[in-house]
């Protein structure tokens, strides 16, 4: 299988500013991304997608291919990401004349994932052929047992009412978070689609302290301090 790994930086977080530059463990988040993909022996090429100067030339000394700038238009806040990966995919082909088998995203905003995470979902993808991996964890909360909503009359109503009374969260159907561990997607299909969920979706589940996500201040404090916990173990 051609697999082609692409991670996507932009260079304008507003949450924490020049978030992809930031360290944990004296590795950088988009050195880290680059890591874990080069760790995948099935994935052959690395391709950083970013508008940023000083994330491409972080990316391209951790050993990735940055072989295009990303256009102004795809690296706005409210850009969709599912159109920077059409994005690159356009670009490989155009350049090499084919598609990929399978496009790997590996967001840099998960820098505690390891290479093995990203083989798994790489593993689902080439054994069961769906439109798309997708990485998850358990969920922290259960809309059958402790999410709520506010109605019109202010009363608070569980938001999945269960069929049958729910007194334990044990007993609530299994229900998980999204992560952003890793994607795998058939590039015909991310080409073709608006979105991932109008196609066949089977996921990995990846354990709690390897899926943190970078999108807060206090996110990357708890992630320097998972990473400093494992190092002194």
């Amino acid at each position: 299988m051609h697999a082609i790994a692409l991670i996507c930086a932009r260079a304008g977080s507003k949450g924490i500013p020049g978030k992809n530059l930031a360290e944990i463990g004296g590795r950088s988040l988009i050195a880290r991304a680059v890591d874990a993909a080069k760790g995948v022996s099935g994935i052959e090429r690395v391709i950083v997608s970013t508008d940023g100067e000083a994330i491409a030339s972080a990316a391209r000394e951790a050993g990735a291919e940055v072989p295009f700038m990303r256009p102004a238009e795809l690296a706005m806040d409210t850009s969709p990401e599912w159109l920077v990966w059409r994005h690159a995919l356009r670009h490989v082909e155009a350049k090499t004349g084919r598609l990929p088998d399978a496009l790997v995203v590996v967001p840099a905003t998960a820098p505690l994932r390891e290479s093995r995470d990203v083989a798994a979902c790489l593993e689902v993808f080439e054994r069961e052929r769906p439109d798309v991996v997708i990485t998850v964890t358990n969920a922290r909360r259960n809309p059958y047992f402790n999410m709520v909503q506010l109605g019109a009359d202010g009363d608070a109503r569980l938001v999945m009412p269960p069929a049958a009374g729910v007194t334990r969260r044990q007993d609530a159907p299994a229900m998980y978070d999204m992560a952003t561990v890793a994607y795998v997607a058939a590039p015909a299909f991310v080409l073709r689609a608006n979105g991932m969920f109008e196609g066949r979706v089977r996921a990995v589940v990846i354990p709690d302290e390897r899926a943190v996500d970078i999108d807060e201040p206090l996110d990357l404090v708890i992630a320097r301090a998972i990473h400093a916990s494992r190092s002194a173990s």
